[in-house]
């Protein structure tokens, strides 16, 4: 979509932060409205490990296939068109499959692997995957550093993401979330830059606890934002999580899942609050102080829904919250 579509935004600088598959739909959405350059995607890379020798970035490349328009559009992950002849031989001679892998996505880890182990940074990979790919906004990794979130269970037991979400498809119940895996990860001096840049620092429709409080707990990130107009898009809906398991989550660390929670989890930062459409409006005594809110159609089924709900919260910015 060209500028020209949406000349309003033309002058308009925006910092996502963003992770998972409703992060990337959201991403997608403001890449398509703003001038390219404009946007700058911030992504958690707490999900990132190793699998069979290769470096897995879930959430980078989410968002990356989404802008490159190449992802699953069934799944939300993964390449649209994928066959899995590698995932079926691993089955064949009993190595482990329960994180798939599909034949296409595999060159993309492998070829990760290959320029890390080069020497490149994870932010050089980004940025040589996305001109590859012709993506026209700035992806960046929260940090080039590791920073593994870990789950602790209410059993005692320790676990990589992953191993968490897929392995055990986040069945365990949830005691305690470690950001960072006991790492001091710096944050990408250019992602702080693009905060700081930005006219509006939007927080995409993700997880929390594991997309975005990884990326909140980088040194100098909040103050960052403290500084600028924040908006936070909440990914409860009428107490349930369109996708992964947010709602799960906030019931067992004895939260009520709602996108009330979701709001008061960014309190400190936020200027404004969208939520959707369908749900009870918030009572105002239940808003904290200097919060706006506004309900908009927040589910992303197609690209159309995406590009719309980017477009309506930029024109409720220019016209109610800057305009002020």
């Amino acid at each position: 979509m060209s500028e020209s579509n949406f000349p309003q935004f033309a002058h308009l600088k925006v910092a996502a932060l963003a992770g998972g598959v409703g992060g990337a739909k959201l991403v997608f959405g403001l890449d398509r409205v703003l001038p390219p350059g404009n946007l700058t995607a911030i992504v958690n890379t707490g999900d990132d490990f190793t699998h069979f020798g290769l470096r897995i970035c879930p959430d980078l490349d989410s968002v990356m296939y989404s802008l490159a328009g190449l992802s699953n559009k069934s799944y939300g992950w993964g390449l649209e068109g994928e066959t899995w002849n590698v995932a079926d031989a691993l089955e064949a001679i009993g190595a482990p499959t329960w994180f798939q892998l599909g034949d296409r996505d595999l060159a993309t880890h492998l070829e990760r692997t290959r320029l890390l182990g080069l020497g490149k940074s994870l932010r050089e990979v980004v940025a040589d995957f996305s001109t590859r790919w012709g993506i026209a906004s700035r992806v960046l990794p929260m940090s080039d550093d590791d920073a593994p979130t870990l789950i602790e269970t209410k059993k005692g037991v320790i676990l990589p993401f992953q191993d968490y979400l897929v392995r055990e498809k986040a069945q365990p119940e949830v005691s305690r979330i470690l950001l960072h895996g006991g790492f001091e990860p710096v944050p990408l001096p250019d992602a702080l830059l693009a905060v700081q840049e930005a006219d509006l620092v939007l927080i995409a429709p993700s997880n929390p606890w594991v997309s975005i409080d990884p990326i909140l707990a980088l040194g100098g990130l909040r103050a960052a934002l403290k500084e600028k107009i924040v908006v936070a898009v909440s990914p409860i809906i009428q107490g349930k999580a369109i996708k992964g398991p947010a709602a799960k989550m906030f019931a067992e660390l004895g939260i009520e899942p709602s996108s009330l929670a979701v709001m008061n989890h960014y309190a400190d930062l936020l200027d404004l609050f969208v939520y959707d459409a369908s749900e009870k409006a918030c009572s105002p005594f239940n808003i904290p102080n200097g919060i706006e809110t506004v309900q908009m159609q927040t589910i992303m089924t197609d690209e159309a829904d995406k590009i719309q709900l980017a477009s309506a919260i930029l024109e409720y910015f220019i016209n109610q919250v800057k305009a002020k």
